[in-house]
This record gives C-alpha cells, sequence and structure tokens, in this order.
C-alpha cells in the first residue's frame, strides 16, 4: 500500500512540475490524434453528408458497412497499415514504418468511419427537416449540403470531438504501425502500457490522469456544445 501511494505521489509530482519526458509523450499523442482527427473530418463530413442527401442505388449497403465500420478492431487496422507499409508492402518506398506518420494513418482509418457514420445520421435527420424547402426552392443538391453542415456545425463538432476521444485512446494499431520507439513514435496510450511492464508507475499513472483529464475534458466539450446547439435551435 505504501508503494502504491508513493507512486501516486510521484505522479503528481510528475504532472505538477511539467517533466520534459511526460510533455513530450502528451505533445506527440496530441500531434498524432489532433492531425487523424482533421483527416478524418476532411474524408469522413462530406462522405456522411454525400450518403445523407444522395439517393442511389445501394445506399442502404453504404449506411449499414459505415455504421459496421465503427467497430473496426484497432489491432487488424494496425496489421493492415503495417502490411501496406512494410518493406514488402505496397507503399514500402514510403518508408513511413515507424513514424509518427505512420500512426496517424491508422487512426485515420480507425476514426472516418466513425466521422461519417455519426455526421451522415445528422445531416439526415437535419436533411428531412429542410427536404421540401430546398425542393420548392429548387436548390442545387450541392448548395443544399452545404448549408445543411453548416446548420448543423455544433453538432458535427461534437462528431468530431467524439472521434477525437476515440484516437487519442488508441493503443493497439498505434503500437503495431509505430513501434513504441522512445523519442519518436512514443504516445500516452503505449507509454501507459510499456511502463507498466516495466514497474514504472509513476511515469504510467502520470500519463494516465492527464489522459483521464483530456477524456473528461472532450465529454465536457461535448456537452457544452449540444448545449449550445440546443438553444441556437430554438433561439
Amino acid at each position: 500500500m505504501q508503494d502504491f501511494s508513493h507512486a501516486f505521489t510521484l505522479a503528481f509530482g510528475l504532472v505538477l512540475t511539467a517533466d520534459a519526458d511526460l510533455l513530450e509523450i502528451i505533445a506527440l499523442s496530441l500531434q498524432v490524434s489532433l492531425t487523424a482527427v482533421l483527416a478524418a473530418c476532411v474524408i469522413g463530413l462530406p462522405l456522411g453528408t454525400l450518403v445523407a442527401v444522395g439517393r442511389f442505388r445501394g445506399r442502404a449497403a453504404v449506411v449499414i458497412l459505415l455504421n459496421a465500420l465503427m467497430g473496426l478492431p484497432p489491432v487488424v487496422v494496425g496489421l493492415l497499415i503495417y502490411l501496406l507499409l512494410s518493406n514488402a508492402g505496397p507503399l514500402g518506398w514510403l518508408r513511413l514504418l515507424y513514424t509518427p506518420e505512420a500512426m496517424i494513418i491508422a487512426q485515420t482509418v480507425l476514426i472516418t468511419p466513425i466521422i461519417a457514420a455519426l455526421s451522415r445520421e445528422v445531416i439526415e435527420q437535419l436533411h428531412q427537416e429542410y427536404a421540401e424547402q430546398f425542393r420548392s426552392l429548387s436548390v442545387p443538391r450541392a448548395a443544399a449540403a452545404a448549408a445543411l453542415l453548416w446548420d448543423a456545425r455544433y453538432s458535427l463538432l461534437t462528431v468530431a470531438l467524439a472521434g477525437f476521444g476515440r484516437a487519442v485512446a488508441e493503443v493497439g494499431a498505434v503500437i503495431i504501425v509505430g513501434g513504441n520507439i522512445d523519442h519518436l513514435t512514443r504516445v500516452m496510450t503505449t507509454a501507459i502500457a510499456l511502463e507498466t511492464s516495466k514497474g514504472d508507475l509513476a511515469l504510467a499513472l502520470a500519463l494516465g490522469i492527464v489522459l483521464i483529464t483530456i477524456a473528461l475534458s472532450v465529454n465536457a466539450a461535448v456537452m457544452a456544445l449540444r448545449l449550445t446547439a440546443t438553444r441556437y435551435a430554438y433561439a
């Protein structure tokens, strides 16, 4: 029990004193996850909007596929990206394996279906409200999609935050393609796993405290944005 309390004391000390190694790991984690979320939004938001407002053959199958891909196993994604980026893979010439870029790719693949599926649901619900008005005014589909995206901006921000929460907590895929290399590809989740296995509970707990704080902050931001969206809707 004394060792456990001592580990917590050291962990809080690392956080409060802004330990250099701790800050380096946190900075890389945020860099990788935020970049992945941005890339996923660039791909997922237009895709979700297209599926929401479009009427085409096979649309139901696309919706089912997007929803199914939300549950992609991270280790499988990591394995597939590893095979693509390895020296024997089709993208091996890029030399991206065991780099932060490889981790960004893996996280982007994981969260793009989440962004696309959730944004599709948001835009589709909104489109049902405005569909008749769009038809009566003969609004082009591209203009209608842009208007829906703007009107749903608060809800879509919560979608992006949900994607960020999923990305920053990811460990399976990033450890496969990143290798958990010190001062290069070590992020919070992989560092927690490594330091726990080494018995360095202080650093693992410090990173855990930061990760929990980020998770709570993301959830608080989601709730705040939902309240803002609700007030905006009834204003």
